[in-house]
């Protein structure tokens, strides 16, 4: 009978220490999956901050936007200028340590680039790039290289520059028609 106790105490002790186990590797693996995880964002999000900005560019450079182009390029290198000013200055610590945090790059390329993009073009283009933005400055919190003060700042920046710098384009065109036993000319304003 003792026998049969022991061997009950041995199989619930192994069970117990098993279900521990498991739930010990289950919780490495999220953590592993959630840095995984992290990296992932992280790195999509620093992608973004250069393609918002390169592909506001390019894409006033496709639709033959040679002056939004350069309202692009006033309002981008202002708004960095400004960013890499207040770094040193306020050479706030960052969530992981590291210094000059305040305000984000990151955040103010994006917001720079979707503010372009929405002030030139209008809101159709102007909302996913506020979102593809926004997620930069989600990536850099999230990856604790900032404190949402600082992508809100950084925002800030982005956005102000091209309020300063950046005007609707006007989409008037005309044009002369002429034919047989006909001359004219046509406006067209589109929005």
């Amino acid at each position: 009978m003792q026998q049969q106790t022991d061997v009950v105490s041995d199989r619930t002790a192994l069970r117990r220490r098993i279900g521990r186990a498991a739930g010990v590797l289950l919780v490495t693996l999220s953590l592993g999956a959630t840095e995984a995880r992290a990296d992932a964002v992280e790195t999509a999000g620093s992608v973004l901050a250069i393609l918002l900005p390169a592909g506001a560019a390019t894409g006033a450079l496709v639709a033959h936007d040679h002056q939004g182009l350069g309202q692009l390029a006033k309002a981008y290198a202002s708004a960095m200028a400004v960013v890499y000013v207040l770094k040193p200055l306020v050479d706030r610590t960052r969530p992981d340590g590291g210094s000059q945090s305040f305000p984000s790059g990151h955040s103010a390329s994006a917001f720079a680039g979707a503010a372009f993009v929405q002030m030139r073009y209008g809101w159709r283009l102007g909302v996913p790039a506020y979102l593809a933005a926004s997620f930069v400055g989600y990536s850099r919190v999230e990856a604790k290289r900032h404190y949402t003060s600082d992508v809100v700042a950084g925002a800030a920046i982005g956005i102000a520059a091209n309020l300063v710098f950046t005007r609707p384009r006007q989409h008037v065109s005309v044009t002369l028609d002429g034919g047989r036993g006909h001359v004219g000319s046509s406006i067209s304003v589109t929005w």
